[in-house]
């Protein structure tokens, strides 16, 4: 049996192709190579190897395979299930059509059903965005805002049908309640199809012929309304709750969208904040940085007593551990508090304070 040549070879791609070029090659091939198109038994295999290539190379866990153990993990017992198992993709048969259909979503005419069928069934409604404003410290321990917006709500006339009370909506007759209408036009590839939404029903499928009068046919209303947001603490500034089901309505019976209410941290003018840690300096006194003593650093918490050691540096960092932001996954797990101590000179002395730093200078030697 004849030593199977590269994937990446056949394709006529290099090794770090995206998915996209490995598709335009792999359709490229197929093009030439058809039986509808070239019915020789040469075209028939190389046909066949460029399938083989591709039912590899467009799967990520069979590329991943073949990238690390070459043909070996298609062989018996390995990864992909023995000799010739490489699946997926068995083109033998199929007309031009039923390939570029799979693999170019019903621009060939292949799949079009499907796709029409996917398209025009439930769908989940759109999500909606909103910002809430919050303090530094709420953003730390949490909290609960209430926040206002115009949400669509159903129409409580038609009850979301958009028909006036006593009628329905009709099946489309342009495109048969698919939604969707196909278009045949002649290319440099032959006839193609392509999809596009119904122009009467706009993709619904349905048309109204007698509208409701209170929502104009579209089976909903605009209501403000007034949401409670839960703010859980460690919530960092950018980062979005998530409330299930507030968003706009479904089609066709879909589930609502949800609300994603961005979240707008205000400055602090004393702490900084990176992940679950602060930051923050804490002025000290000459006298206490020469001779130790304790000083009341202020936190989230509130202030906390520090035992300054003698001689302390000015710019030396002091880590309060826990005194940080709570981890926004477990309230029970905070970062820490870094202070930076920042020696203060005097600028303004008495006649005493004079006195005893010159004395202090003498004791020193200095001049």
């Amino acid at each position: 049996m004849a030593e199977k040549r590269d994937f990446y070879e056949v394709l006529g791609v290099s090794k770090d192709a995206d998915d996209r070029a490995i598709k335009k090659a792999y359709f490229k091939l197929a093009k030439k190579y058809h039986p509808d198109n070239d019915p020789s038994k040469e075209a028939a295999e190389k046909f066949k190897e460029a399938s083989e290539a591709y039912s590899v190379l467009s799967d990520p866990d069979k590329r991943r395979q073949y990238d690390q153990f070459g043909m070996a993990a298609f062989e018996q017992g390995g990864g992909a299930g023995g000799a010739g198992g490489f699946g997926g993709f068995d083109f033998s048969g199929a007309s031009m059509d039923d390939i570029f259909g799979d693999l170019f979503g019903g621009m060939f005419g292949g799949g079009r059903s499907r796709t029409r069928a996917t398209r025009n069934g439930p769908m989940r409604g759109a999500n909606v965005r909103t910002s809430v404003n919050i303090t530094f410290e709420e953003a730390v321990f949490g909290c609960s805002k209430t926040i206002e917006l115009n949400l669509r709500e159903p129409c409580d006339t038609c009850h979301g049908t958009g028909a006036k009370p006593g009628t329905h909506a009709e099946t489309c007759s342009k495109c048969g309640g698919s939604g969707r209408v196909v278009q045949t036009q002649q290319s440099i590839f032959g006839m193609m199809q392509t999809e596009t939404t119904c122009p009467d029903c706009h993709g619904s499928g349905k048309v109204i012929r007698e509208k409701c009068p209170k929502c104009h046919g579209t089976g909903y209303m605009v209501k403000k309304s007034k949401l409670k947001v839960d703010i859980p603490a460690g919530i960092d500034n950018g980062m979005s709750v998530r409330i299930r089901d507030k968003g706009e309505p479904g089609q066709n019976g879909g589930p609502r969208g949800d609300l994603l209410v961005e979240v707008r941290v205000t400055r602090h003018p004393i702490f900084q904040r990176s992940d679950t840690d602060i930051y923050s300096t804490s002025p000290i006194s000459f006298s206490t940085a020469a001779l130790g003593g304790k000083v009341l650093i202020k936190t989230v918490d509130g202030q906390v007593e520090y035992q300054v050691k003698p001689g302390t540096q000015t710019d030396t960092k002091i880590r309060l551990r826990g005194k940080g932001v709570p981890s926004v996954r477990n309230k029970n797990v905070r970062g820490d508090h870094y202070v930076t101590l920042v020696v203060q000179v005097p600028t303004k002395l008495n006649m005493k304070q004079k006195k005893a730093l010159k004395e202090y200078a003498k004791a020193c030697g200095e001049e």
